[in-house]
């Protein structure tokens, strides 16, 4: 009796032991995965005006959408590219009334792209932004 009570105590400090061990490395038997934070970001354009504005790290793509349209200044506004968790770029000429936007892994990339895309030969970088 005496054998089989040691043993059961023995276990149940093993038992106590491993579970502190869990509970300071954050580890439980029901893990959830762990989502990657989305950080949302759009570029809007007036295309008669050729006013900008964009909009980086918002939780979601509607509040991206809203505060580069308030920075675009509202009227003609519209949003030309949504984006999220990557860089963005506007290529505008406003003279020929040419845009085109693109994205990439870095700012160089994207603006790279969008110039690529953007017909007309005197197209410039509008607005660049990269979200986290």
């Amino acid at each position: 009796m005496k054998r089989g009570s040691g043993l059961f105590r023995s276990v149940l400090i093993l038992a106590t032991a491993f579970g502190l061990v869990f509970a300071a490395t954050g580890v439980t038997a029901n893990t959830k995965s762990v989502k990657k934070a989305q950080f949302h970001g759009a570029i809007a354009l007036d295309r008669e005006l050729g006013r900008s504005g964009f909009a980086v790290d918002r939780p979601t793509a509607r509040a991206a959408a809203v505060e580069a349209l308030n920075q675009c200044g509202g009227g003609r506004c519209e949003v030309v590219l949504a984006f999220k968790s990557t860089c963005a770029a506007l290529a505008n000429n406003q003279k020929a009334k040419q845009w085109a936007t693109s994205t990439g892994a870095t700012r160089q990339e994207a603006e790279t792209k969008a110039l690529r895309r953007c017909t007309s030969t005197n197209c410039e970088i509008a607005v660049w932004a990269c979200t986290r």
